[in-house]
């Protein structure tokens, strides 16, 4: 790799991506492409160099220490596309596809404990010819956190498909709705009883996150061993696929967001799970950390809006924040009706959403940082981590398929590799469907157990809401 004149593009590291890529952290984020024709890969070099590289000046860029103040910088090098495409060979296998989908599994365990180098950009493709039961051919990029966020990364990702059907249109996603803050300065007089109760909560809420993040651990259990985290453990990634319509559906009957029922879902899974596993555990102290969007923003950015320098490239990055959300024990009026998952998984949430907790966590973290140095922030966010049970994040999706390079996407997900836990859950929604993957740690967790667990789960929140009158 050749380096430019040191004149050359240089922007300074945001805080939370310098947390992420740390003597304490190493955070990647791998994301699963699965075709629905086998992978011609003769136009690879062009399109990273013509489509991917162009997004952003990250994706060339490395990440140095300015000798002068110590602080980290992006500096934008010359980048050897080559040394970025990894084309693994399997051992044949004629007679089924059964040994690719076991090749599969154990090859993405094996990048997901890999660090990539540092002296060149953070992130990497991976082509797999072979096709397995889900794809004629998967493609996994590999991209390290402090590049960006699943936000900035999906808006990457969309800049480099198109739609199948018409690639002359747009893709629709979703829409979200964001919760109105009750901190409207039109109706502050008129509301003060509540704002004070909330102020209040709030405080009560960053006393808990704080120690939640230094002092309280959650309890061991199936899903949370603590196993020695100086080194990456390793991990085992599988998922699970539902319908959204009957997300949807729930949703409709419950009168509450498609989150919550997606959080409900996964709580009642992992304490289902638990419970098969150790019948004690169904009732351990567990929290999961849901990650938040702390954009102020609707839906996806095209890169050139999220980079413009009239918003300050505001939209990209890493803008997230932890809520520390406890896992609702499953005790035996629950198990009759798991629905209660969903209401205290929209309570908790909400309730948390609309507090000063989130504001007041990045002011604490700051000031770690500018009082004794990044190291030490990122040695605090390792701590959240390794004090929870599990990290839940969601990204969505495009409703109509999207295709690269005339190859057809059949199916999509991703998963956060390198925090100190034994699982970890994603959600992506693409297509009409709900992709849940899971991080597991290897040998402890059993990823077929937990993916039954959630398909349990489902089925019988399906039921139990079909008991409500719409």
């Amino acid at each position: 790799m050749k380096n430019f004149e040191e004149e050359e593009i240089t922007e300074p590291v945001s805080p939370t991506g310098q947390y992420l890529n740390s003597s304490a952290l190493c955070i990647y984020i791998l994301g699963v492409l699965e075709f629905e024709i086998p992978i011609n890969d003769c136009q690879t070099l062009s399109l990273l160099q013509d489509v991917f590289l162009p997004i952003n000046t990250r994706f060339s860029s490395i990440m140095i220490r300015d000798q002068i103040n110590g602080e980290k910088k992006w500096k934008k090098v010359e980048v050897n596309l080559e040394e970025h495409i990894k084309i693994p060979i399997f051992p044949s296998n004629e007679s089924s596809n059964s040994l690719y989908d076991e090749c599969l599994d154990e090859y993405m365990s094996k990048i997901a404990m890999e660090r990539l180098p540092q002296q060149r950009p953070l992130w990497e493709i991976h082509i797999i010819k072979y096709p397995t039961k889900n794809a004629a051919g998967t493609l996994i990029f590999k991209l390290h956190h402090a590049l960006g966020d699943g936000y900035s990364l999906m808006g990457a990702l969309l800049s480099c498909l198109e739609r199948a059907d018409n690639p002359s249109l747009p893709f629709t996603l979703p829409s979200s709705q964001r919760p109105k803050s009750i901190f409207n300065t039109k109706a502050i007089f008129k509301r003060f009883p509540s704002i004070f109760s909330s102020v209040f909560r709030s405080m009560f809420d960053f006393g808990w996150s704080i120690a939640k993040s230094s002092l309280i651990e959650d309890d061991l259990t199936p899903i949370r061993s603590r196993a020695d985290d100086v080194k990456l453990r390793q991990i085992t990634i599988s998922n699970v696929s539902f319908f959204m319509e009957h997300i949807k559906e729930i949703k409709s009957r419950l009168g509450v967001s498609i989150n919550d029922v997606i959080a409900g879902l996964i709580f009642f899974g992992i304490r289902l799970y638990m419970l098969e596993v150790n019948r004690e555990s169904r009732k351990a102290n567990s929290t999961a950390l849901v990650l938040l969007n702390t954009r102020s923003i609707k839906g996806y950015k095209s890169v050139k809006e999220m980079v413009s320098k009239n918003n300050n490239g505001a939209a990209w990055g890493n803008q997230f924040a932890f809520l520390h959300v406890p896992i609702p024990e499953l005790n035996d009026p629950k198990f009759e009706n798991p629905l209660e998952f969903i209401w205290e998984a929209h309570k908790e949430i909400n309730r948390k959403k609309n507090s000063l907790v989130t504001p007041l966590t990045g002011m604490l973290l700051n000031m770690v940082k500018t009082l004794r140095g990044p190291e030490a922030a990122a040695r605090y966010v390792h701590s959240t981590l390794r004090n929870s049970s599990t990290t839940i994040s969601n990204i969505i999706g495009p409703v109509e398929q999207m295709a690269l390079d005339n190859h057809p996407v059949k199916g999509l997900y991703f998963m956060v590799v390198g925090p100190p836990e034994s699982l970890t859950v994603t959600i992506m929604s693409y297509m009409g469907k709900l992709r849940i993957a899971f991080g597991s740690e290897k040998d402890f967790i059993d990823k077929q157990k937990i993916k039954c667990c959630m398909e349990k789960s489902l089925e019988m929140i399906i039921k139990a809401s079909r008991k409500i009158s719409s």
